[in-house]
């Protein structure tokens, strides 16, 4: 019995230790398999967190330099030491993958380092190094995440030209930084690095950033990352990327292309990632990805194995920890015989920048598509009381609903704390509030979330009340 379990998680991201926490406290015997040191998966460890530590720590040193003499604060000389900097952030690491070893140990859940391949449906090998392990279940969660995407044409050797994973752990401030990608990755870096004084190219193939939010949110956040050294090329292709040893040289074709070689210290390739089945032996199980690499499933996340789910980057879907974690709970109890939903289409998405951005529903351009009615409600921070206190009046509230019943069809905000202001806007469409109704409750004076009432008011066409 020591080697058998009801559950085996493969991957310690915060979908598998999300699954494996959820069917421990259903009590299953849970087990989960994580091929490197540490768990939490590249959220924890080289994504979500680490990229979060730095973001803070660059904005506190941005607003040192350029906000503090306005709210009267003298510091003297204003000084970078880059390696405490990222120290911080190795330590905020730390602490959370520390917290998971608690919560392992807590719920009773073995763990296995070493890479996990199937044998057969019940049986799973656990090889690290020279030993094997084989661990029997009668259930398994593959939740194996994803790992950075390329270019043709591009090489990603880890010295020069990177990936975020390398991005986030740079042992020198770079003077200069081209990220390929313009999406929430690519923003995400290029403004830790341009805050804290490096010159930075984004370069993206769409015609705008963030190109899977809604426009306006992605016209709004080029305008305010152009405030700091940030230049950014639209309507981009890159050809080659080549490291000279000293610098690398990006080649890339404008919309009207003219060819262009830019040259940088380092090139991050942040182009979106793919998912991560390496090494699973998937064929020993009959289990085969589909055209973009993911493993297909059905709507309760069972593969065409029924004892064998996939949650998070692995399956279709936008690639959010969040999401994961969702799935992880929602398989945890798909197999203890509960009901459980997910509402995909109300899973928010944000961007750590500064202003933040975030959005759930459906965007201005997609309601177009599908020609369906809609209203708009829309707020500027530069209106709100609390923006003003803090300095931080870049951005708006934008809320999308229908005319005839006042459903809320989408919120997209750009602008202070958007990230946690977003969770209000969830919880309305998902318990199906109108916009009348949500505009008319109490929201404490003052605060970023009044941008949302009165955008909410405006959309009901009862208007704005100035705050």
């Amino acid at each position: 019995m020591e080697n058998k379990y009801d559950i085996i998680i493969i991957g310690s991201g915060p979908g598998g230790y999300t699954a494996a926490i959820r069917a421990a406290q259903l009590d299953y015997r849970v087990a989960i398999i994580e091929k490197y040191a540490t768990l939490g998966g590249t959220c924890t460890n080289v994504g979500c967190i680490p990229a979060k530590a730095l973001l803070d720590s660059s904005e506190h040193f941005h607003k040192a330099q350029t906000q503090f003499n306005t709210h009267g604060i003298q510091t003297g000389g204003i000084g970078l030491d880059f390696i405490q900097f990222m120290k911080r952030k190795v330590d905020v690491v730390k602490q959370n993958t520390n917290g998971l070893n608690y919560l392992m140990k807590k719920n009773k859940i073995d763990v296995y380092q070493g890479t996990g391949s199937f044998i057969d449906p019940t049986h799973i090998r656990v090889k690290k190094e020279a030993s094997e392990t084989i661990l029997e279940t009668t259930y398994c969660i593959i939740a194996t995440g994803s790992k950075p995407s390329s270019l043709p044409g591009v090489i990603v050797d880890k010295e020069r030209i990177i990936t975020s994973t390398e991005a986030l752990s740079l042992t020198e401030l770079p003077k200069t930084i081209i990220i390929i990608g313009g999406g929430v990755i690519g923003v995400e870096l290029a403004s830790v690095y341009a805050r804290l004084g490096t010159m930075v190219t984004i370069i993206e193939y769409a015609d705008s950033l963030i190109p899977t939010m809604d426009r306006e949110l992605g016209m709004a956040l080029a305008r305010t990352l152009r405030k700091l050294p940030i230049t950014i090329q639209l309507n981009s292709r890159v050809k080659e990327v080549s490291n000279l040893g000293s610098e690398i040289v990006v080649s890339c074709t404008d919309i009207a292309g003219v060819d262009q070689q830019i040259r940088a210290d380092y090139c991050v390739v942040a182009v979106g990632r793919r998912a991560f089945t390496d090494g699973l032996h998937l064929e020993a199980v009959g289990i085969e990805v589909s055209k973009t690499g993911k493993i297909p499933v059905n709507k309760q996340l069972q593969t065409i194995v029924p004892t064998i789910y996939a949650i998070g980057d692995v399956i279709e879907g936008p690639m959010l920890a969040h999401k994961a974690e969702e799935e992880g709970t929602f398989v945890a109890e798909v197999i203890n015989g509960q009901k459980p939903h997910i509402k995909y289409e109300l899973i928010p998405g944000v961007v750590y920048t500064w202003p933040e951005v975030a959005s759930v529903g459906s965007t201005e351009e997609q309601l177009k598509t599908s020609n369906q009615s809609y209203r708009v409600g829309k707020f500027p921070y530069s209106a709100s009381a609390r923006a003003r206190a803090s300095m931080d009046v870049d951005g708006f509230v934008k809320v999308l609903t229908d005319p005839n019943y006042g459903e809320i069809l989408g919120v997209h905000i750009i602008g202070p704390r958007a990230a946690d202001v977003i969770a209000q806007a969830v919880v309305t469409m998902e318990y199906e509030v109108t916009d009348d109704e949500i505009g008319r409750i109490s929201y404490a004076h003052p605060t970023y979330s009044e941008a949302l009432k009165e955008a909410y008011l405006q959309a009901s066409g009862q208007g704005s009340i100035n705050i």
